[in-house]
């Protein structure tokens, strides 16, 4: 059974930085699109950033480009989000991914496999 599991999240001021981590665990995706999405309150789910092993491509969202990194480590099945900079905007619920294709899509339907959420809290 494929879990994926997130960790990482918090309250933190305006400015300051959070790292998120997703560990995935049933099955390996070394070449798959692992990637992260959020979800604020009374708002729709939304890409934030993906990584393709298979391709070394990243794709981020305008929102937060310049200010989050996504990085993978295959030898440990996991997933991070570097997150600097921080706004109140970013407040969410931030959710880990994973496809079964080593393609980068934006749409969250085209993701298979989803971790449970962890909140992330910016105050001004």
């Amino acid at each position: 059974q494929v879990q994926l599991v997130e960790s990482g999240g918090g309250s933190v001021q305006a400015g300051g930085s959070l790292r998120l981590s997703c560990a995935a665990s049933g099955r390996t995706f070394s070449n798959n699109a692992m990637g992260w999405f959020r979800q604020a309150p009374g708002k729709e789910r939304e890409f934030v950033a993906a990584h393709s092993w298979s391709s070394g491509s990243t794709l981020y969202a305008d929102s937060v480009k310049g200010r989050f990194t996504i990085s993978r480590d295959n030898a440990k099945n996991t997933v991070y989000l570097q997150m600097n900079s921080l706004k109140p905007e970013d407040t969410a619920v931030y959710y880990c991914a994973a496809r079964n294709s080593g393609s980068i899509r934006v749409a969250g339907t085209s993701w298979n496999y989803w971790g449970q959420g962890t909140q992330v809290t910016v105050s001004s």
